[in-house]
């Protein structure tokens, strides 16, 4: 097993403040309770920079800060929120990052770069996201129609999820050429840049 690395921890440190930074910005719907936020955002970020481990540690500093009563979810702390109706979306982030994280460590760098994170940030940063998100928002409001779940918790944040994944893939895309993601895992040529490598060869 892989050592943790004193670099991945300040990494995931650093990611968990940019998520409570984005979890800051969102927008209220006055038909459901799950509100539009860039929380997602920083989810698909951390598993596509940091990769599987270090990207899932990012979202659970926050997740057990926000149990430790802190108010770093949009302003909202404490175990009511991860009972609450978005608790189900709060907990598949983990679950997101790890899978989008693992997806990033054995991917290449070359011209389908973008159109791979795309690709995997909006299936498993988004759309894996919605069946515990809308289950458990129908089950801690009552409702009982399918269809009313899937309004207030999922098809209006489809379009905006997209949006996300594109710019978290063109993002990413950007930060690979200065910065691969084999630096924060410590693994092999990766972790070095052009230079360095070329002053390990010589």
């Amino acid at each position: 097993m892989k050592k943790w690395t004193t670099r991945g921890l300040i990494f995931s440190a650093l990611f968990a403040g940019v998520m409570i930074a984005l979890s800051f910005l969102k927008i209220s719907l006055p038909f459901s309770a799950v509100p539009i936020t860039m929380q997602t955002l920083a989810v698909m970020l951390a598993g596509s920079i940091l990769g599987a481990r270090y990207g899932t540690l990012s979202v659970l500093i926050v997740i057990g800060l926000a149990a430790a009563g802190f108010p770093v979810l949009g302003g909202s702390g404490g175990l009511a929120v991860l009972v609450g109706p978005t608790a189900g979306y709060i907990f598949s982030w983990p679950v997101a990052a790890f899978l989008i994280g693992l997806f990033a460590e054995r991917t290449g760098q070359n011209k389908y770069t973008f159109v791979k994170l795309l690709a995997v940030n909006f299936l498993f940063g988004a759309l894996l996201v919605y069946p515990g998100g809308v289950w458990w928002l129908a089950h801690s409001t009552g409702m009982t129609a399918l269809s009313k779940a899937l309004t207030a918790g999922m098809w209006p944040f489809i379009p905006g999820d997209l949006i996300k994944a594109v710019l978290s893939a063109a993002v990413v895309t950007a930060v690979w050429k200065v910065y691969p993601i084999g630096r924060i895992l410590n693994n092999g040529p990766e972790a070095w840049t052009e230079g360095e490598q070329s002053t390990v060869s010589h």
